[in-house]
């Protein structure tokens, strides 16, 4: 027979279900394993505020996101290349740029070993996370429901990045 001593209390039960929400919740707020890298463009972070716009810092620096259909880059249509607005890297080029309805620019293909990608629990779950491979700055995500041939789509911060016509 069950003695009422063995009945786990609603408190205890509330009490493991908050240890068990605290760990996911400081599992996914830790610090970005990014930042922990050598990146051959790495500065300060009193550095990257004198160089970088506020939105510029807060998202690459602090892997902000952009309002949707807020960048001019979303609607650019010029033959050139996408840079890193940090470092100066180049990201992506024109051709795999395409209107994806989502208000970011969005690419299916970077330029060979421009970027990292890492993994982003910000939202509670993983997500595929995009880096500049020199800086280390926060570009964005992949997703794969892109268009052929990769079927990624790269779907970028326009503050992000600029863009160099040409």
């Amino acid at each position: 027979m069950m003695n009422h001593a063995d009945i786990p209390s609603r408190r205890h039960f509330l009490c493991l279900l908050g240890t068990a929400a605290s760990g996911l919740v400081l599992a996914s707020c830790g610090s970005n394993p990014a930042q922990a890298r050598n990146f051959p463009k790495a500065l300060s972070n009193a550095e990257w505020r004198r160089k970088l716009t506020e939105s510029e810092y807060y998202i690459l620096r602090q892997a902000g996101t952009e309002r949707p259909y807020s960048s001019p880059l979303d609607k650019e249509k010029r033959r050139g290349t996408y840079v890193c607005a940090g470092c100066g890297n180049h990201l992506f080029p024109s051709e795999t740029k395409y209107s994806s309805g989502t208000g970011w620019p969005s690419f299916y293909r970077p330029l060979s070993e421009a970027i990292l990608i890492d993994t982003d629990y910000k939202l509670g779950y993983p997500r595929a996370e995009v880096l500049c491979a020199d800086c280390g700055g926060h570009l964005g995500h992949v997703f794969n429901d892109g268009p052929k041939p990769t079927g990624k789509r790269y779907c970028m911060n326009g503050a992000a990045m600029d863009f160099i016509a040409g």
